[in-house]
């Protein structure tokens, strides 16, 4: 989770849409990352981003359908985690469930402003810091609440639900989780 990697730079209201197109939505799963934000301002995104990189976003980071499948591109095609001033709240849920960090930061548009192309960026997820190695400029992230740094820990929900029940002595039976026994 915590890392470093370049940075990329979006504005408002990147919807999910944007973040997954639909033509991508017939890819299997292993290929979605293939087209991580390819209606977005960065159409070629899945082509020059780098395992460990990291999105900074402004407002409403998510926002549109419920597209779960949107998160799951992003981390498939390497990004460590998303820095936005906000998030729809489906998608930042969806991107916990997975194991995808996304983290809050009222201070993007100082970020952006002293950031230039091929920066690199240390996250912290635990301390909630955004360091620019290049300029050696940090900043401040809105700290994660205990059970999504938990979950994020564990790799995602099922990872999670996976290790509370072996805490107890209990495994996870085929078809649960997944809407198979519904």
């Amino acid at each position: 989770m915590d890392g470093t990697g370049r940075a990329f730079f979006l504005g408002d209201n990147v919807d999910t849409d944007q973040i997954l197109p639909g033509y991508a939505m017939s890819l299997p799963p292993e290929r979605l990352g293939e087209a991580a934000l390819g209606g977005s301002a960065i159409p070629n995104f899945a082509k020059i981003a780098a395992h460990g990189d990291i999105l900074v976003a402004g407002d409403n980071f998510g926002c549109g359908s419920s597209r779960e499948q949107a998160p799951v591109a992003l981390k498939a095609c390497g990004i460590r985690a998303v820095v936005a001033k906000s998030f729809a709240r489906i998608f930042r849920r969806n991107a916990i469930n997975i194991g995808l960090p996304v983290i809050t930061c009222d201070c993007i548009g100082q970020i952006t402003a002293e950031a230039k192309d091929n920066d690199v960026f240390e996250i912290n997820i635990q301390a909630a810091t955004l360091t620019n190695m290049t300029r050696k400029t940090g900043y401040v992230l809105k700290p994660l609440a205990a059970s999504s740094l938990q979950t994020l820990h564990a790799g995602g929900l099922i990872n999670r639900v996976r290790e509370k029940l072996s805490e107890r002595g209990e495994q996870l039976q085929s078809g649960q989780l997944t809407g198979g026994d519904r």
